[in-house]
C-alpha cells in the first residue's frame, strides 16, 4: 500500500494538476493524505470535487511557536501520522509527478532500500523548465555530516518505507526542517539511495510560501543556529 502525504495552504492555483499526476498512478487501496493549514482560497473545494475516497483531507490548526519552521513541519507531521501505507511518498501542493514515479520508486524499494531521494526538473508557473536538474545545482549527495552542513533532502523528491517511522516521529519541537530530519534519520538507521532519475517537476514561483510567509533560510546566522539546533535534536533521538 502506498500513502502520499501532501500539505496545503492556499494551493488552489496548482493543486489539481498535482493531484491528477499522482492519482493516476495509485491503486484502489492506496491513499492521499492532505493536511490543510487553513486555506482561504479554493483549495478545499477542489479537493472535495474529486469525490474520491482515496483522498483524505485533514483540517490542521496551526499552533503558535517561536521556532521558524514549525507551521510547515507540524502540518506535515499531521499528515504523516495518518499514513497507513507500507511506502510513504511526500508531495508539495504545486509540483507535477512524472507518470512513472510510483513504479520506479517501488522497484527501488524492492531492492532493499528504506529511503529514496530522486532528482527533478525545476519548472516555473507556466510549466516551463528553468533548471534541468536540481541535483546539479544543489550538489546533492548522501552522508549525514554532509547534509547537516548543506542539505540535499527535498521532501517532494523523497519516499520512505515505514520501517523507521517511529524514529522520525514526533518531529523535534525545535526549528528543524522536516525533509532534512527524515532524510538524515533514515540515513542513520536505514539504507538510503540517491538516484538521478527525474521523477517530478518541482515548481518554483512567487506564491509557494508557508503560511508564515517565510521564503528561505538565507540569513547566515540563522543557518548556523538551525544546524546547531538540528545536531542537538539528532543526538537526542539516536541515543
Amino acid at each position: 500500500m502506498v500513502s502520499v502525504c501532501i500539505t496545503t495552504y492556499n494551493g488552489g492555483l496548482f493543486i489539481k494538476q498535482q493531484l491528477d499526476s499522482i492519482i493516476m498512478q495509485l491503486d484502489e487501496n492506496d491513499e492521499i493524505i492532505v493536511s490543510d493549514d487553513g486555506s482561504s482560497d479554493i483549495t478545499l473545494q477542489i479537493l472535495e470535487h474529486y469525490n474520491d475516497n482515496r483522498i483524505k483531507v485533514l483540517h490542521h490548526k496551526p499552533k503558535k511557536s517561536k521556532y521558524k519552521f514549525t507551521l510547515t513541519t507540524n502540518n506535515f507531521e499531521n499528515a504523516l501520522r495518518e499514513a497507513k501505507g507500507d511506502y510513504i511518498f511526500f508531495a508539495d501542493q504545486d509540483d507535477i509527478w512524472e507518470n512513472n514515479k510510483v513504479e520506479e520508486c517501488l522497484k527501488i524499494f524492492n531492492q532493499g532500500y528504506d529511503a529514496i531521494l530522486h532528482d527533478c526538473n525545476i519548472i516555473d508557473q507556466n510549466n516551463e523548465v528553468i533548471i534541468n536538474s536540481y541535483f546539479s545545482v544543489n550538489n546533492s549527495k548522501k552522508g549525514i555530516f554532509k547534509n547537516i552542513l548543506k542539505n540535499s533532502y527535498l521532501g517532494c523528491c523523497m519516499a520512505i518505507n515505514k520501517k523507521y517511522i517511529d524514529r522520525i516521529l514526533p518531529f523535534p519541537e525545535e526549528s528543524v526542517p522536516h525533509d532534512m530530519w527524515i532524510g538524515i534519520i533514515y540515513d542513520y538507521f536505514g539504507k538510503s539511495i540517491i538516484t538521478d532519475k527525474k521523477l517530478i517537476s518541482y515548481r518554483r514561483h512567487g506564491n509557494n510560501l508557508s503560511p508564515s510567509g517565510e521564503k528561505s533560510r538565507n540569513s547566515f546566522l540563522f543557518k548556523v543556529l538551525y544546524r546547531i539546533i538540528f545536531i542537538k535534536a539528532f543526538l537526542k533521538r539516536i541515543v
